[in-house]
């Protein structure tokens, strides 16, 4: 056994437990055993009975609001399971901070991720709060009303429809985001040659609308990766990298950012592929597996979300990943989705419909993913190759965006789907 972020174990019963009550309150259910060494040994806790007391009674003193909790003993080791609930009442403060899980320790909140926390007790998200620029302008958001809703004005009544303007409060953020001029980083934009080393464009989008964010992106995208040729008396676009999957990832990035983060959505440029980083990791409630195959739809700018849905721009809540894997159906290379803490990347390489490039060893294991997603150890039984040899095709393959990576340990397969 080892601890992980949803379990601690404590060799007695001192008051540093406490931090992680508050974290798992704030962020997640997760269990805290006494009486188990951190290597995993256990040596059990005298008196527990009275041991579990002692715990009911700090929690109950010392953590504000008190969360929902239970105890239980096992009577064969003496060890005491402490279960504590995700919360809705947030944040849960013990002795005037609030916690986290950072691996398998408890840390401070900070000043951002205190706000979210109170936000979400709160059930209010952070497009919805009222902003403190009130001289706004909607230029730009008029004309594409227009253009795709069919209006003839963007009313003060259609602002508040759209959760734009709060009736005695004022514009809100998700508002000044979509205003001609706001407060917010926006989109940091590079076309990059051989290396990263190697500036070809560079174009930083601030302070404007979410509107000439996604346009001007778009606009960069379509001047490097499409092209068109005349056949006969037609002329033929053709994308190296689908327009789709690219469509929807800067609207991605831009509805599900956080934007309480001082920072630039990043797009990079190469010749062989595209990369989309944006502020925030995932929702909270949402996991990566859930996130990938659109189990879930859990919007952290809902009304952000809405307006890019009445124009047009998204489809509908939840299917922008499974649209992006769509449009690289007949693709040999995937998109690729790296998710942290702290940021999503999504890697769109340029579409390669052969596998003339790949040695006779990386087709034989490619061909063997076609059809099932698999282990490391079944490619070893269904190709006779070494472990070795088996890992270091496949983490090729994934690098280079001909395979993905799922799940991870021992439940890691890998699939070209």
């Amino acid at each position: 056994m080892r601890e992980t972020k949803s379990l601690e174990f404590k060799e007695s019963i001192t008051n540093t437990f406490l931090k992680t009550v508050s974290a798992y309150a704030n962020y997640g259910t997760g269990k805290i055993q006494f009486g188990i060494k951190d290597d995993g040994a256990i040596i059990g806790i005298e008196n527990p009975r009275e041991a579990c007391l002692a715990i009911e009674n700090k929690i109950n003193d010392t953590i504000n609001p008190i969360p929902k909790f239970r105890l239980e003993i096992d009577d064969s080791t003496n060890v005491i399971t402490l279960t504590v609930e995700k919360g809705k009442d947030t944040p849960y403060f013990y002795n005037g901070k609030s916690y986290r899980r950072s691996d398998s320790a408890s840390i401070p909140v900070d000043t951002i991720e205190l706000k979210r926390l109170v936000m979400e007790g709160e059930n209010l998200s952070y497009d919805s709060l009222v902003s403190k620029r009130q001289d706004l302008q909607f230029t730009v958001l008029e004309e594409a009303c227009k253009s795709i809703m069919g209006i003839s004005a963007l009313t003060r009544d259609l602002l508040i429809t759209l959760e734009l303007y709060r009736m005695n409060e004022g514009y809100t953020i998700a508002g000044e985001l979509l205003a001609d001029e706001n407060s917010f980083h926006g989109v940091d934009m590079a076309r990059f040659g051989e290396s990263i080393n190697v500036f070809l464009e560079r174009n930083t989008i601030e302070h404007t609308s979410l509107l000439n964010y996604y346009n001007e992106a778009l606009t960069m995208y379509r001047r490097y990766y499409q092209y068109s040729e005349i056949e006969g008396s037609f002329r033929k676009r053709y994308e190296r990298i689908p327009e789709t999957a690219f469509r929807e990832a800067i609207a991605n990035a831009l509805v599900h950012r956080a934007w309480d983060i001082p920072a630039h959505t990043k797009i990079s440029m190469f010749d062989d592929h595209i990369e989309i980083v944006s502020p925030g990791g995932l929702p909270k409630g949402l996991g990566k597996d859930q996130y990938l195959e659109g189990q879930i739809s859990i919007l952290r700018n809902p009304i952000i979300g809405n307006v890019f849905f009445r124009l047009e721009i998204i489809e509908r809540y939840g299917t922008g990943i499974q649209r992006i894997q769509e449009a690289y159906k007949n693709s040999v290379k995937k998109p690729q989705f790296d998710i942290s803490d702290n940021s999503i990347k999504i890697i769109l390489p340029v579409i390669e419909k052969n596998i003339d490039k790949l040695t006779i060893d990386e087709k034989k294991i490619y061909n063997i993913l076609q059809f099932k997603a698999l282990s490391s150890g079944k490619l070893v039984e269904n190709t006779g190759f070494g472990k070795t040899k088996v890992l270091q095709i496949v983490n090729k393959l994934v690098k280079s965006g001909f395979l993905r990576k799922q799940g991870s340990g021992r439940s890691t397969t890998y699939t070209v789907e």
